[in-house]
């Protein structure tokens, strides 16, 4: 239950662990931070701990309780067995003081007639004087303390300082011999008999040993099978008047079954409700127990390979890496990846795949020593913790297991993909909650996956290690993502253009539209570094957006400034292809800056025509109908495609400035520039070249019929202000 005072201990706790401090109405969190921000933090480091299931708490405890139990029952039944005793003493208590001051108040003639009444009721006695010496007696005198010999009983007095008379058979109080401080009893002698195996003497009180009694078999038969009953021996003394004579008499206690039979079911019950509330706890802790080691198992078993998986791995990998013994050495966390594992399975079948995956595991398992881990974690990828001596060797090792894992099909190509994070010694810990030392595994498995992503683009079986390079280029694309917004809306990104010149009379005749970006702490930041980014996260389509506005702007401009405007290309990347009113879109932007369409060229890269052709045949045509002019960049990049000249109804044909790297005399590589010049004439279509360095490309691209050349040996991308100068 959620109790205020719970609370308070909270807030107390919380005030502790973030040291709180208040000033005024504010408040400081101190260097932890936010308790937010703690508690998420110390939920993250917490999720690989399983909570410990206690089996010996829960039992010692239970087996306390229980015994317990018993000692409560024993003592109940040690209560019973002193007040039955005690009852029945009682009676015989009183007797023996009738008999005493039956003996005091006759005359000296009939007190033989008494004693001999006495002894005619079967009992023996004795009378002694205060010192104990015996004046006359009848029958066998077996009281504790009787000396035949000296014709005396010890008599003493309670040495706890009550009215009790105690018999002792030597001066050391034996305990079993004595009644001492008896609180049934107020005045008058005990004695216990020399025959007695069941009264018994525990802390000055008189108890009857129920027990024993149950395990001696002459008592157990006299009272459960024979005579129903019990006598136990011992003896009573009171005094005689004021004579100081004590008269003492041997009597017994009469046990009934019928005084057992309660107190020894109600025994029996309780003994048996506290068995059977005992055996269900321990029972119900063992059950627990074991419950909760197969669900264990299951949490830890992956379904495809039956072995291990994620979570086990994470577990088993933060232990051995926190374990101090391993602080010296090296490890390898490593990502293993089957490449194109969904492309099999659709190419097979789910069940052929699963077999795969199995055997990799089983030949990764026969590859790695007993205290090395390995599980299967999503569908495709197996986490691995190497201990190794430096990265070569682990190289060698996944080398070696890679060429094992291609050779596990004779039928099908396999390839696998190795991302690697190897952990030096002195960076395998990190400070985690309250500064304890902690192994981040959620992060070395990252890096790991990392490593194995900047290789992704591959088909080929291959290894890749992390190092800070990627640190940095993941750093790199948070910047810039953090970056992107504030950079749009304060206009940092710039237009640049690259003319493009007429190589047969060197008049510029057309431009690209460049996008650069400048930044306050680092400079101009070349398209290479964040172009990428943009594509991956979907903002290019904004810089499309945004450079087309600021061509247009700048197209409006010059023309109401008088000088001689050439068409400008604007890139426009494959992400924006999948909306159906791109073609309005770009026309909407043109006409709100005022420029004439035909000053805007609208340039699509080579693989966008790979996509849906349908809607791309529609925007195209959508675009020529609005009066702008349509180009393929980059064409011989990729896998160009004469199906895509044939029915995509394009303006210009830019060729990609791989044709025209390398030697100047690779008449292979003419023969291709050559005979697509041709092809695009026949098509009605413009001709570019790009990447154009050299005076001889010029001259070959001049004499083929090129239109316009674009490249460094004309101009470099520049500022609008520079452009301004040459049109």
């Amino acid at each position: 239950m959620f109790t205020f005072g719970r609370l308070v201990r909270i807030v107390n706790e919380l005030a502790m662990d973030y040291h709180i401090v208040s000033y005024g109405s504010g408040m400081s969190f101190g260097s932890y931070g936010h308790p937010i921000d703690r508690v998420m933090k110390n939920k993250e480091e917490n999720k690989y701990k399983l909570p410990k299931i206690h089996v010996v708490g829960p039992i010692i405890t239970y087996t306390l309780l229980f015994l317990m139990a018993i000692g409560v029952i024993w003592y109940i039944v040690l209560l019973f067995g002193r007040y039955a005793i005690s009852v029945r003493t009682e009676s015989e208590k009183d007797n023996t003081v009738y008999w005493a001051d039956l003996y005091a108040n006759a005359s000296d003639d009939s007190k033989e007639d008494i004693l001999q009444k006495l002894s005619r009721q079967g009992r023996s006695y004795c009378i002694t004087d205060a010192d104990g010496n015996i004046i006359t007696s009848s029958g066998d005198i077996t009281c504790v303390g009787y000396s035949e010999s000296a014709g005396t009983i010890n008599l003493k007095t309670n040495p706890l300082g009550g009215s009790v008379m105690v018999a002792f058979e030597d001066d050391e109080y034996p305990e079993d011999s004595v009644v001492i401080n008896d609180p049934f009893y107020s005045e008058g002698y005990i004695f216990l008999d020399k025959g007695n195996e069941f009264l018994y003497i525990a802390e000055g009180d008189l108890n009857l040993d129920i027990f024993r009694l149950l395990r001696s078999k002459n008592a157990f038969d006299d009272l459960f099978l024979k005579k129903n009953s019990i006598n136990i021996p011992f003896w009573t003394g009171t005094d005689i008047g004021d004579t100081g004579e004590i008269l003492i008499i041997s009597c017994s206690a009469t046990m009934n079954y019928k005084d057992f039979s309660s107190i020894f079911l109600a025994v029996a019950f309780s003994l048996a409700i506290a068995l059977l509330l005992f055996i269900i706890l321990i029972s119900n802790i063992i059950g627990n127990f074991s419950a909760s080691r197969k669900l264990k198992k299951l949490m830890f078993r992956d379904n495809i390979t039956t072995n291990r998986n994620w979570f086990w791995f994470a577990i088993k990998s933060k232990a051995i890496l926190e374990n101090f013994s391993n602080r010296t050495k090296t490890f390898a966390v490593v990502e293993l990846v089957f490449i194109k594992y969904r492309n099999f399975v659709l190419c097979h079948s789910v069940r052929e795949g699963n077999d795969i995956l199995r055997e990799v595991d089983s030949q990764i398992r026969k590859s790695i020593s007993r205290k090395e881990l390995c599980a299967h974690s999503s569908s495709n990828g197996f986490p691995m913790l190497l201990e190794v001596k430096d990265e070569e060797d682990a190289r060698s090792r996944l080398q070696a297991l890679i060429s094992s894992l291609e050779k596990i099909s004779s039928n099908h190509k396999l390839a696998f993909r190795a991302g690697v994070y190897v952990i030096k010694p002195e960076s395998i810990l990190v400070r985690g909650k309250y500064g304890k030392l902690t192994a981040d595994i959620d992060q070395l498995y990252n890096n790991a996956s990392a490593a194995g992503a900047s290789i992704s683009g591959s088909d080929e079986s291959g290894i890749a290690f992390f190092d800070d390079k990627l640190v940095d280029q993941e750093k790199w694309a948070d910047y810039v993502q953090e970056r992107q917004r504030p950079a749009l809306e304060n206009e940092e990104f710039l237009v640049y253009y690259q003319p493009k010149y007429d190589p047969r009379n060197d008049e510029i005749r057309g431009a690209e539209a460049l996008v650069r970006w400048q930044t306050e702490d680092m400079g101009l930041v070349p398209p290479g570094k964040f172009i990428p980014i943009f594509e991956n996260n979907g903002f290019i389509t904004e810089i499309d957006h945004y450079m087309l506005r600021h061509v247009a702007r700048d197209q409006k401009r010059w023309l109401d400034e008088g000088r001689k405007c050439v068409p400008v290309s604007v890139n426009v990347s494959r992400a924006h292809f999948i909306e159906d009113d791109l073609a309005d879109q770009i026309r909407a932007i043109v006409d709100e800056e005022g420029a004439p369409h035909e000053l805007i060229e609208i340039e699509l890269t080579e693989s966008a025509f790979f996509d849906d052709q349908k809607a791309m045949l529609k925007t195209i045509g959508d675009l020529k109908s609005y009066g702008f002019a349509v180009s393929m960049d980059d064409f011989g990049s990729g896998y160009s495609s004469l199906n895509s000249l044939k029915d995509m109804p394009l303006d210009i044909l830019k060729l990609d400035a791989g044709f025209f790297r390398g030697s100047e005399d690779d008449e292979r590589s003419k023969k291709v520039v050559s005979e697509a010049i041709k092809l695009a004439k026949c098509l009605d279509m413009k001709t570019v070249a790009e990447g154009v360095e050299e005076k001889g490309q010029v001259d070959f691209l001049a004499s083929e019929g090129c239109d316009m050349i674009q490249g460094y040996y004309y101009a470099k991308p520049m500022p609008k202000e520079e452009y301004e100068m040459r049109i």
